[in-house]
């Protein structure tokens, strides 16, 4: 069964992660220019390494439905550099999924496929889709909804080891980014993580510190144009390595309650 997945970040991944081992056949779409921090546990990589792997799953760019096909035979899930999610209409998926996360229906409406799965806010189930599921941390993560919308965007990232925004490190300055850390790396309130290199501020770089301490879970590349106030980086207070290069629970849940979705509205692939 063919499943395509628009957006390829951490939390796409998951969910492809999770359906891959299920046994559904995966294709995802991504934008020329992925802006996903958790670069190690994102199929989004395959936009810039033309291939790349996510704990025991491989993925790999590919332009056209043969080499989809190809990947496909080599137990590979299949990323296209397609931000309209166009190649759908050649692959003809039984499902859709949309895990943009813009907080807004980009574009996504419930005639797409015989099944389309929408993730987060901005979405109403019936509607929009057949089905959202709950990305908001907290009791409801993962729950599939087939009537109405999910929680409303907060602003406000989840409490990861008693911290929620300072964990999150966010550009100060429209620039180019240049990491002075990597993923996995520990780090200490007040370090100096990356520099934004701006000709449009008074100062020529500006320097971005770790609000607390803990493990950089994530980072943009070097040489990536940033905007201020963009998502930069992700500091883990838990500091427990493995997490930084495997999917996240919350990926998980979400995956789960996909998979929930689509054997609830395939109910012969329970058999």
């Amino acid at each position: 069964m063919i499943v395509v997945i628009k957006g390829a970040g951490d939390l796409a991944s998951g969910i492809a992660f999770r359906l891959f081992h299920a046994g559904f056949t995966i294709a995802m779409t991504e934008i020329a220019s992925p802006s996903s921090v958790r670069r190690t546990v994102s199929f989004s990589q395959a936009v810039y390494e033309g291939s790349c792997h996510v704990e025991d799953v491989n993925a790999v760019l590919v332009k056209n439905e043969m080499e989809a096909k190809e990947a496909w035979q080599k137990k590979q899930i299949a990323v296209f550099v397609d931000p309209r999610a166009a190649i759908a209409e050649k692959l003809q998926p039984r499902a859709i999924i949309d895990t943009i996360m813009a907080k807004r229906n980009t574009g996504t409406a419930i005639t797409d496929a015989p099944l389309v799965i929408t993730v987060g806010p901005g979405f109403t189930a019936g509607v929009d889709c057949h089905a959202v599921i709950e990305s908001q941390r907290g009791h409801t993560l993962g729950r599939v909804i087939l009537d109405g919308c999910a929680l409303p965007n907060t602003g406000i990232p989840g409490e990861i080891g008693g911290h929620t925004a300072d964990r999150l490190l966010r550009s100060p300055a429209d620039g180019i980014f240049e990491a002075n850390a990597s993923i996995g790396d520990i780090v200490k309130k007040g370090d100096c993580v990356a520099q934004i290199h701006s000709d449009c501020s008074q100062a020529s770089v500006i320097t971005v510190r770790a609000e607390i301490s803990g493990i950089l879970r994530g980072l943009l590349p070097s040489g990536f144009a940033v905007k201020k106030g963009m998502k930069a980086g992700d500091i883990d207070p838990r500091c427990e390595r493995e997490h930084c290069f495997t999917v996240s629970d919350k990926a998980l849940a979400i995956g789960g309650g996909v998979l929930e979705a689509l054997l609830r509205f395939n109910p012969g692939l329970r058999q």
